[in-house]
């Protein structure tokens, strides 16, 4: 019990002497970060080549030794002269949370392929999101929108979720690839607002609001609702449900617009039979199947976190380690 004391107060110590180490650290990169302002970069990776040779390790795996000497060596000339098609398909990936955040970020990833993209090139996006709020998403849809208007060929893939603003997104692509157990649709729009006026009555708290224009707010959080602004917050949910609905349609007409915009949620075999995806296949399959027909880029840009949130939260890692070794100790 003694040696499990003395191990339980040197880690402790030593927590101590590391989180004085990285407060002061952390408050000089703080300053360095008031006077130099975060950049991010632009990633490309080179897919196509990533997954050759990936296929030719596995290949090599499988042969004898003789075997493997003589494809090695014929491999490394088939690469040496091997160029780059003309033809390239570049992949973007986009995971889109409630609030679009993601939005500027693909706004960068989208004026770098239409910078550089010819008639011959087409692009693959990623997709992954279950909606959020319209401006942010409405948004997003446009940036796509962009890469047909400059006549480039969009295919999207939906391996997990793609629904409400996420298809509003999906419903852009000239091509639309589910996994047949990914969730699509959702084609709706939907607000909840907590009251609590009930609540503040009841302590005598009073509440004002004082507001020019008749509809500045309808429903409102701390005052009592009346069936007035009820009735405007519907009618102006229904006009954004209009106008999705209208954006749908027009992206693909063959599509029963009254029937899928209830704003229910169907799997990509389901969505396949109502005419909302056009194949069920993966994101890898579909690129698999790509491979040597272009050369695939994937385009990624990032912004890199400030210093002093790296080190605020390889502070919390250690302090994490420490705290889980003094517990084995303890024991």
């Amino acid at each position: 019990m003694e040696f499990i004391a003395d191990v339980g107060s040197f880690l402790i110590k030593a927590a101590i002497i590391v989180m004085a180490f990285v407060l002061i650290s952390g408050v000089i990169a703080q300053a360095a970060q008031k006077q130099k302002k975060q950049k991010g970069e632009l990633e490309v990776t080179h897919l196509s080549k990533e997954m050759q040779e990936m296929q030719d390790a596995l290949k090599m795996e499988l042969m004898d030794k003789k075997a493997r000497k003589v494809a090695l060596k014929k491999l490394k000339k088939t690469r040496k002269q091997k160029k780059d098609s003309d033809q390239r398909l570049f992949v973007i990936d986009f995971k889109g949370s409630m609030d679009a955040k993601e939005v500027d970020n693909l706004r960068r990833e989208v004026n770098a392929v239409l910078s550089l993209a010819t008639d011959k090139d087409e692009v693959l996006v990623r997709l992954e999101s279950g909606g959020g709020v319209v401006n942010g998403y409405g948004l997003a849809a446009a940036q796509l929108q962009r890469l047909r208007e400059q006549g480039l060929t969009l295919h999207v893939a939906v391996d997990k979720v793609a629904a409400s603003g996420g298809y509003m997104m999906a419903c852009v692509g000239h091509k639309i690839y589910a996994a047949p157990f990914a969730f699509i649709g959702s084609i709706g729009v939907v607000a909840q607002v907590p009251n609590v006026h009930r609540w503040l009555k009841n302590h005598d708290i009073d509440f004002e609001q004082i507001t020019a224009g008749e509809f500045k707010r309808t429903l409102t959080i701390f005052g009592e609702n009346t069936d007035e602004g009820r009735r405007k917050f519907k009618k102006d949910l229904e006009a954004i449900h209009t106008q999705f609905k209208s954006f749908v349609q027009d992206n693909r007409p063959a599509l029963d617009i009254d029937k899928i915009a209830t704003g229910e949620v169907w799997s990509g075999q389901e969505a396949k039979q109502l005419g909302l995806v056009d194949e069920l296949i993966t994101s890898d399959a579909w690129l698999l199947k790509q491979l040597g027909e272009r050369e695939i880029l994937k385009l990624e840009y990032s912004v890199k976190k400030p210093l002093s949130e790296r080190f605020a939260k390889g502070t919390a890692t250690i302090i994490h380690t420490l705290k889980a070794s003094f517990a084995r100790s303890d024991v």
